[in-house]
């Protein structure tokens, strides 16, 4: 029986990754890996920073999905370029899978570029994708647990957006809890609150997102696995 380790392939991944990062580099792209669960309002977020920097910042966004191109459709609506990935089952994106597309892209002239990651908060924290920055999304409609029985996927966040906070007087959620939680998990993460629809908090992850672009290619952090 032949037994091949986790190790090797995430291993193998990593190396995948590490390319897409020096060829986004390279195109002066910062790319910014945004994960969540199904639900939890990853896409609405796109959105709204999307419609927040107003086409002073060129963007682009992959977006994951086990099947369909909703989402992709959605930001296309924006007049912003939009590339989907059906992953037909698999939980998560990885790195080849966004070489692929990568290749198929232009990245002529883009600065940001979102890839909105399969909806799941298990899956996608192992896997490097060559981002440069990795946002969570969590909304108060899933709870104030996740971050203890979900840490590896806030720990390897440079950023976590508590999502759909107008929803906060209907739901019993400890807003203080999941801070003091991610704090204790990873102190270096910077922590948001977020209703997107109505555009609240949008304004301070745009900026965050605009201090780590005008830094310049070179200064790019590397997401990777703390």
């Amino acid at each position: 029986m032949r037994i091949v380790a986790a190790k090797k392939i995430l291993k193998a991944n990593d190396q995948v990754a590490a390319k897409n990062r020096d060829l986004l580099s390279g195109a002066g792209v910062c790319c910014v890996n945004v994960l969540g669960s199904p639900g939890s309002g990853k896409t609405t977020f796109i959105e709204a920073l999307l419609k927040h920097f107003g086409g002073r910042i060129r963007a682009a966004v992959i977006e994951g999905d086990i099947a369909g191109t909703i989402d992709a459709e959605r930001i296309e609506a924006l007049g912003v370029p939009a590339l989907q990935i059906n992953t037909e089952g698999a939980c998560h994106l990885d790195a080849p899978m966004v070489a692929a597309a990568l290749r198929e892209l232009d990245l002529n002239g883009v600065q940001l570029l979102f890839i909105e990651n399969v909806g799941n908060l298990v899956c996608p924290a192992s896997f490097d994708l060559g981002e440069h920055l990795r946002i969570v999304v969590l909304s108060v409609s899933e709870g104030d647990d996740k971050a203890v029985k979900y840490p590896a996927v806030f720990q390897s966040a440079q950023a976590v957006c508590i999502t759909k906070t107008d929803l906060s007087p209907y739901i019993d959620f400890n807003l203080s809890r999941i801070m003091a939680d991610v704090r204790r998990l990873n102190p270096g993460a910077s922590c948001f609150q977020v209703a997107a629809l109505r555009g609240e908090g949008v304004p301070a992850v745009a900026e965050w997102l605009a201090e780590h672009l005008h830094t310049g290619r070179s200064d790019f952090g590397h997401s990777g696995q703390k």
